[in-house]
């Protein structure tokens, strides 16, 4: 009866703990203050004006201006964060031809269904980790192609609007000497 007590009480106590850490984890950290480089900022938007405005020729020519919205997220990281893993061309190119491919296949067979937009979701997370091409906007992509039932000339938007935005960062970036695009292709 006591061992009882005393591991009753025991378990109760590392459960509170428990309970505690998982909460503490949520606090977050102190964060650093950011040191904010305008110019770069700058220079990083009209990079993306650039490039947003050439590729939304593209896509409202091919009937596609939903195609609009992961490519501008996509802006946002190519040039925002043109050092980042998640901007390099592998993920960029990659993760939107792969999601939007896969999507449209799910699509294909399955039809629209918000079971079939999560399932999506999930498939193509797993699929962008194991090939290591993690790009956000391609889940956009996969998403937009399912929601909207675009169909497989959808696919067409993404690729050309993946490849020009690559190129249009390639071109752009190193124009400046404290910029590299890429670091990496593979």
């Amino acid at each position: 009866m006591e061992f009882e007590k005393s591991v009753e009480k025991s378990w109760s106590n590392q459960q509170n703990i428990g309970l505690t850490a998982y909460l503490k984890k949520m606090k977050g950290e102190a964060r650093e203050k950011d040191r904010i480089d305008y110019i770069d900022s700058f220079v990083s938007a009209i990079g993306g004006l650039i490039a947003i405005i050439i590729i939304s020729f593209i896509a409202v020519y091919l009937g596609y201006p939903m195609a609009l919205a992961p490519l501008g997220a996509s802006c946002v990281i190519v040039f925002g964060a043109h050092k980042s893993l998640l901007s390099q061309p592998r993920n960029v190119i990659g993760g939107h031809i792969i999601s939007t491919t896969i999507a449209l296949i799910i699509w294909s067979i399955f039809g629209k269904s918000l079971f079939i937009i999560g399932l999506v979701l999930a498939i193509v997370l797993i699929i962008m980790t194991f090939t290591k091409t993690v790009h956000p906007p391609a889940a956009a992509s996969a998403l937009v192609s399912i929601n909207s039932q675009a169909g497989w000339g959808f696919l067409t938007s993404i690729v050309i609007g993946t490849l020009l935005l690559v190129f249009i960062s390639m071109i752009y970036n190193n124009l400046f000497q404290t910029r590299q695009y890429p670091k990496h292709w593979l």
